[in-house]
């Protein structure tokens, strides 16, 4: 059965799903869940992320957590982590310049890795083989190792994480549901009964009638937890993403195959799901860890002076002159994509920042 035949059989059975719900389905079935079922990146997938891009992205990255590490007196036996790695390219990346530039912080780290795939680790296993290191895969953030210093990036992990919608009408806010008709085919409708107070925060309460409100709950609860655990122990953490600095109003949810749109409910497990990252709501999270937070900058800015451009000389050819457009240009990736540091509160303000 398909995976929208088996959605539609689950809703006729317990009512309509939320949208989280459906974006976990579509996204990480076990059997026809798109992270299950393919490799997403590249030319041949469905979008190129900036590691694709670029070797720059990822060496400057491995380079700046390197900076961190170094920043907080080079605690020993660091923890090394990406969410959701996808290839290994930016971790490939990053460890190749460690070897070069910082082989102290290189020798010590422990490589920790947050996939789900069992597609994607075996294709990070065969790209990250030839630094001899040992890696340690997990499901969730919330299992890595919390005994030890965490220098951590996610590079478009949030966008893909389930959010919830909710719409303001008459009788209040309430939740957008997905829903099935007697042909099994998915359309979305509200919630009959408004959300419970404070689930939107009061600060939304003067939107107009029609506003759409979304949020991660389990984005805000990972950050949480990392700017916990960096606190405790020492760290850093690096998330990049496409997303928005100050929190609105209005639907970011999309779908992508190809390289190009897709209707979010049409053929699920088959398109990208994802919604623009509130770094608003993340920077909250990361405060109410106890951290210290410094952005979100936009990606171009952030990689300009972290030294981007000379790199880019460096390696010359107009070939990479394109990459370096394509990654700090305000028409390309440079002012969608944010970049957000969490540091313990003791810490010296973060490269790039």
């Amino acid at each position: 059965m398909a995976l929208r035949e088996r959605i539609a059989a689950l809703i006729a059975r317990q009512g309509p799903i939320s949208v989280a719900e459906y974006m976990t389905l579509a996204l990480h079935d076990p059997q026809e869940g798109y992270y299950a079922t393919r490799d997403p990146l590249g030319e041949a997938g469905d979008f190129i992320t900036a590691p694709e891009v670029s070797q720059m992205f990822g060496e400057l990255i491995g380079l700046w957590l390197a900076q961190c590490w170094q920043d907080q007196g080079a605690p020993a036996q660091p923890l090394l982590v990406e969410l959701g790695p996808g290839r290994g390219t930016l971790m490939a990346d990053a460890l190749r310049a460690l070897q070069r530039a910082a082989p102290a912080f290189f020798e010590q780290v422990s490589l920790d890795l947050v996939e789900a795939s069992p597609r994607l680790r075996k294709r990070q296993a065969d790209v990250l083989a030839p630094f001899s290191k040992d890696i340690r895969w997990w499901r969730d953030v919330h299992d890595l190792p919390a005994d030890r210093p965490l220098f951590l990036v996610a590079n478009e992990f949030f966008d893909a994480l389930p959010v919830r919608q909710y719409v303001k009408t008459a009788r209040g806010w309430c939740e957008r549901m997905v829903t099935a008709g007697a042909d099994g085919a998915l359309s979305f409708a509200l919630s009959p009964v408004p959300a419970s107070p404070g689930v939107v925060p009061d600060r939304r309460v003067a939107a107009t009638l029609g506003g759409l409100y979304e949020v991660s709950r389990a984005g805000e609860a990972i950050v949480e937890a990392i700017a916990r655990q960096i606190i405790m122990r020492g760290g850093s953490a690096l998330i990049v993403d496409y997303g928005y600095e100050h929190s609105g109003y209005g639907e970011t949810l999309q779908a992508v195959r190809s390289h190009s749109f897709a209707d979010v409910l049409s053929d699920p497990g088959l398109n990208d799901l994802s919604a623009h990252v509130d770094f608003a709501a993340l920077r909250e999270a990361a405060l109410a860890g106890g951290a210290a937070v410094f952005g979100p900058v936009p990606q171009g800015a952030f990689l300009k002076r972290l030294g981007i451009g000379e790199r880019a000389q460096r390696l010359g050819g107009e070939r990479v002159e394109h990459q370096l457009d394509r990654l700090v240009a305000d028409d390309q990736m440079g002012t969608l994509f944010k970049a957000l540091a969490i540091v313990p509160p003791a810490a010296p303000a973060p490269a790039g920042f």
